[in-house]
């Protein structure tokens, strides 16, 4: 991984009033180019071959300018020439899924964020250990197929867009659908309400709920759409489906917005600092910002399933702001809000506490 040093080496050769914010042509690009724009940035799409034709159909988040690779592999070799345009780039999924976690942590090119969370995110085991030291409750785990008593949900790891999870009822069913070339985790099913909450960490900022240091925002709140999975049960009951070689697949297809009751919120926010201030004390902080993806029972408790160390694609749905985001700013989207911390960093000369 580089070091921090040499980030921090390369951001003082930046000029302060021209830095570009940049990211690759997917995922969430659309709003953090529209909000880096907001903020007063430059921006800069990073895309595998020719620029992406839909672009040209929202002017407010399109790119300044483009940076074509032929490959992403291409992007590590190409850094000098991001460092040449003052560039700082925003990480999201694709972008860490394209690239590849060795890729990305040694890419010499100034990141916003702590690119040292995503080794922790990416590895289930980490992940884990992460949360329980966070105190939060978390799905029970089965170690192998043997101590496997209820319904379970079984996931591989790595950032795969819930591509080939899969819920098996019982050990025999696991057997038949287990893949061994992949590491896999192995979580009771929960059965409950699914709440992907989009949180902000400033290490730099004062106002607003406070931190041991800096402060936590909540942004918004989303369900995702899986696939069949949220349609399949209306052509046949589970056995029927069966029968007929239908399952249900996990892929997620798209977002829904969602509004939590008010009472939970101060919960919410428990689950938030918790995560956050553990993270500082295990690899720095985890900066920027990230969901928690939760099922909420009929008890209404939280169980948290799985951390988003970014920004997520959930987000998308408030590009002009959310319920929660426009008590705080009006319009103020993730994309915004990431323009606003790094405006902020260079204004208080701390770059370093967000960018590595």
């Amino acid at each position: 991984m580089i070091a921090k040093e040499e980030i921090w080496e390369i951001l003082k050769g930046y000029d302060p009033r021209d830095i570009t914010i940049a990211t690759v042509c997917s995922h969430s690009s659309l709003q953090i180019f529209h909000g880096a724009r907001l903020e007063g940035f430059k921006t800069l799409g990073i895309c595998i071959g020719e620029p992406p034709r839909f672009y040209d159909a929202f002017p407010l988040a399109k790119p300044d300018s483009f940076f074509c690779l032929d490959s992403y592999k291409a992007l590590v070799e190409e850094a000098e020439k991001l460092v040449d345009q003052n560039v700082i780039i925003v990480p999201h999924g694709s972008l860490v899924e394209y690239l590849g976690i060795e890729s990305f942590e040694r890419m010499a090119v100034p990141t916003f964020g702590n690119r040292r969370v995503l080794a922790w995110e990416s590895d289930r085991e980490m992940e884990r250990e992460w949360l329980l030291r966070a105190g939060v409750n978390v799905p029970m785990r089965f170690e192998s197929a043997e101590a496997i008593d209820r319904p379970v949900i079984v996931k591989y790891h790595g950032a795969k867009g819930g591509r080939g999870f899969f819920i098996a009822k019982n050990k025999r069913e696991f057997q038949g659908k287990i893949r061994n070339d992949q590491r896999y985790t192995i979580q009771e099913f929960i059965l409950g309400t699914r709440y992907y909450i989009h949180f902000f960490y400033s290490p730099i900022r004062s106002e607003g709920y406070r931190l041991k240091k800096g402060t936590l925002d909540m942004l918004g709140i989303d369900r995702r759409v899986e696939s069949n999975a949220d349609e399949i049960f209306r052509i046949g009951s589970v056995n029927e489906l069966e029968e007929a070689g239908i399952y249900p697949s996990f892929v997620v297809t798209g977002n829904l917005p969602l509004v939590l009751r008010e009472s939970l919120l101060s919960r919410v926010f428990e689950l938030g600092e918790r995560v956050v201030e553990t993270s500082i004390d295990l690899f720095g902080g985890m900066i920027g910002p990230f969901s928690l993806e939760t099922i909420v029972t009929d008890d209404l408790e939280f169980k948290v399933f799985e951390i988003s160390a970014r920004i997520v694609a959930g987000t998308n749905l408030f590009i002009d702001g959310s319920p929660y985001s426009d008590l705080i700013q009006s319009n103020l989207s993730t994309g915004r809000r990431i323009g606003q911390e790094i405006s902020l960093a260079m204004e208080k000369d701390l770059l370093f506490e967000v960018v590595s």
